[in-house]
């Protein structure tokens, strides 16, 4: 890359993330930031060329590029200085030096250059104080930090994310200005917003984040539903433990579980509906009686709120609305009909499920916690034994709706749903095996009950004046 800047007699630079990490020892990542003193778009297009790959993607208003190169993505900027209009984060651009480009970035350790030209390759350029930052472990704005997050709030977020990534702390003046400057949030896109939120989920301990954003009062403005979580009431003996700090513990220990970052807000979202649905009962204490069920109702606004897809909005749900049933099944007489529910009602989702309930064993007490994992985990064999034996993998009525229209004579219409369904529960139940044969012959048992209530319905609808279902006037 070096090379061929100097052959294009360009001032070449690796900025941001890339020189941060080198300089902290952490693995590279498939994202480097390159800073242009020329045209950084004519560059990439030559580079393009050179290296053999496709045609930069170019956003010609900021002066930026994109090569992709090896699964890497190479970002072009041209050193510049910005201006921004208080109602956009977009900013106006203009060419600048390397000192002002530099100047413009969010944090002091973001904003060091590595120099790539033969004369001066590797040589590390810091005006602003990054590496004594770096050994404390702060994040500092290099410029006044109210101006910083005024420019642009997405910084906000990402001070927070970057506090969380790096376990770093905020400095306090820079901390300060942030939490003056929250509202400003509000003239940022939800789809960042959102995008930055799935990354502070991502990070190692993703309690150290949303701590901060709680405390900052950013969560306030972009997850008003989690701040609400918050706070510990108490009547006589009896008190509730604090939701929030429950949910935090959740959050931490299913990122020992897995990267998805869906079920990471699955974590985050699962007791969603305690406040709303939180009752004391005299002799009992604390209830939350159907949270799960509100909670999930909850999702759906929350989800359209946060922009997520439609695929993600469905399982999160569904794994709400789920969340309490696989714990409660742990305890003893629990009939294997009661299992076979729980695996069709979860579906494909199942294993995602089981995940978020077992990161949901949370106790001051190890011995409880012990037990009850004790207990999670034979669950979790039953549940094997129930799907190998009742061969309940993708589950339906082995007896599908046109064998029942042809058994009971009738056409397609909501009758045919009704008689699958009851054939689907007899299965569950455990009354009828789930063998094509038997849940024929137990169609043939039932089906007079379902052809009294078709004879019923058309008779009702010829006396208010309306032909029959499949005999309607044409």
């Amino acid at each position: 890359m070096g090379c061929f800047a100097d052959a294009e007699h360009i001032p070449l630079f690796a900025v941001g993330g890339y020189v941060r990490d080198r300089l902290l020892g952490l693995p590279l990542k498939k994202e480097i930031d390159f800073t242009v003193i020329g045209d950084a778009v004519s560059f990439s297009q030559k580079l393009a060329g050179h290296l053999g790959v496709r045609s930069p993607v170019i956003f010609e208003r900021f002066g930026t590029a994109m090569v992709p190169y090896r699964g890497f993505r190479l970002d072009f900027v041209t050193a510049r200085k910005e201006a921004y209009q208080e109602d956009s984060r977009k900013p106006h651009v203009l060419p600048a030096g390397l000192e002002a480009d530099l100047l413009r970035r969010d944090f002091t350790v973001n904003a060091m250059a590595a120099g790539l030209n033969s004369g001066n390759y590797g040589e590390l350029i810091d005006l602003f104080g990054g590496v004594d930052d770096l050994k404390a472990k702060v994040l500092r704005t290099p410029l006044e930090p109210e101006r910083t997050f005024s420019e642009d709030p997405l910084r906000i977020l990402r001070a927070i994310r970057f506090a969380a990534q790096l376990e770093f702390a905020i400095d306090k003046q820079t901390r300060e200005a942030l939490e003056r400057m929250v509202d400003r949030l509000k003239i940022i896109s939800q789809e960042r917003i959102t995008e930055e939120l799935f990354k502070l989920l991502s990070t190692k301990q993703p309690s150290i984040g949303l701590r901060l954003l709680y405390l900052t009062g950013v969560m306030e403005v972009i997850l008003p539903e989690i701040s609400r979580l918050s706070g510990v009431e108490q009547i006589g003996p009896h008190h509730h433990k604090d939701v929030f700090e429950h949910t935090l513990q959740v959050v931490d220990q299913i990122a020992l579980l897995t990267d998805d970052p869906a079920m990471r807000l699955a974590a985050l979202m699962h007791d969603i509906a305690k406040p709303r649905t939180k009752k004391f009962v005299a002799g009992t204490g604390w209830t939350f009686h159907g949270h799960e069920d509100l909670g999930s109702r909850m999702m759906k606004p929350i989800s359209r709120r946060l922009k997520l897809s439609e695929t993600d909005c469905l399982k999160l749900g569904k794994i709400v609305a789920l969340h309490m049933r696989p714990i409660n099944l742990t305890h003893e007489g629990v009939t294997d009909s009661a299992v076979r529910r729980l695996i069709v009602d979860a579906d494909e989702d199942l294993e995602d499920l089981l995940t978020l309930c077992r990161a949901d064993i949370t106790s001051s007490k190890p011995n409880k916690v012990k037990r009850y994992l004790e207990k999670f985990e034979l669950l979790r064999t039953r549940i094997a034994e129930v799907i190998e034996k009742d061969n309940l993998r993708a589950f339906q009525s082995p007896v599908r709706g046109e064998e029942i229209m042809a058994v009971c004579n009738i056409t397609p219409g909501p009758l045919v749903g009704k008689i699958k369904t009851a054939l689907e529960d007899a299965i569950l139940d455990g009354r009828v095996p789930n063998e094509h044969d038997a849940v024929l012959a137990y169609l043939h048992e039932i089906k007079s009950q379902f052809i009294g209530l078709k004879a019923t319905h058309e008779t009702s609808s010829s006396a208010a004046g309306n032909p029959p279902r499949g005999k309607r006037s044409r």
